[in-house]
């Protein structure tokens, strides 16, 4: 090989490896220091082997960061009308110093209501109980989702009755951020009794219903009043505000400008803000 031939091969590998190493960097190095576990089931065995759906949707996926101590988590319940959707673990979430569990729940027509909030609650309960043996705190557990996810978010956190049963106090949650979340009651439940979307109910299956002062920190974030599904931003203004009535301390409330439903993109920071102050990190 001559000369000229070599110093052009030399300089073009000089010139392909630092791109290369932050190809790696981007794709890999990122999540070096995070661990992925998949398709944990929450629920006891003794409850799992009874039912084979439940033993297909009752997953959960956490991915933690392996050098943090006592890490907050985010509990993230997907969307779906609460009849789809599928578990995953949010991209904006990644690489931000907290751990986030992704929550697989029964959904309708298999399952009706209050099988979605059962489900809900127990997948909490396991975070509860077992965080900690991934380096996580069960004193900074947060609860989030969307539209759906925000619902059974909301439940969980204003009515102390489903973490409850399962031995956990809803208050000992550090924050609870719906986006887009339903807080009358949701229209897949009103629909299993055979009423429109457009009539609003407000019940015990309603987060409205429960409005209290003692309940964990709120962050309500919804999109556009004039883009978003049906009255969402209203219901959760209307919630905003109750919730200052009964005396609660620690509510905000933000609306996306310019975004309609699917408004998780810019709502992510805003919950990671919430989280660090929170947690005071």
């Amino acid at each position: 090989m001559n000369s000229f031939k070599y110093r052009f091969l030399v300089e073009r590998c000089f010139m392909i490896i630092p791109f290369c190493f932050l190809l790696w960097i981007n794709t890999y190095g990122q999540d070096a220091d995070y661990i992925l576990r998949s398709n944990i089931p929450y629920y006891a065995d003794s409850i799992i082997k009874t039912d084979s759906y439940l033993q297909e949707k009752c997953l959960l996926d956490i991915y933690y960061p392996t050098k943090i101590k006592n890490f907050p988590t985010v509990v993230w319940f997907h969307g779906g009308g609460l009849a789809g959707g599928e578990k995953f673990i949010p991209e904006r979430l990644k690489n931000q110093g907290v751990g986030v569990v992704a929550v697989n729940y029964r959904l309708y027509p298999k399952v009706k209501n209050p099988a979605y909030l059962a489900d809900a609650a127990a997948a909490v309960a396991w975070v509860f109980k077992h965080i900690e043996s991934y380096g996580g705190t069960a004193q900074q557990i947060f609860i989030s989702g969307h539209s759906a996810g925000g619902y059974l978010a909301s439940m969980l956190g204003i009515d102390k009755k489903w973490l409850k049963e399962q031995h956990i106090d809803a208050d000992d949650i550090a924050g609870v951020i719906p986006m887009s979340g339903h807080t009358i009651t949701h229209f897949t439940i009103r629909k299993e009794r055979g009423i429109s979307g457009e009539r609003p109910v407000v019940d015990e299956f309603a987060p409205l219903f429960h409005v209290r002062k003692e309940a964990s920190p709120f962050l309500l974030i919804t999109g556009d009043r004039n883009l978003e599904m049906l009255g969402r931003y209203e219901e959760n203004a209307y919630f905003f505000r109750m919730m200052k009535v009964v005396g609660h301390k620690d509510v905000t409330l933000y609306e996306l400008k310019g975004y309609g439903h699917q408004m998780t993109e810019p709502a992510f920071p805003l919950l990671l803000k919430f989280i660090r102050e929170k947690s005071k990190r």
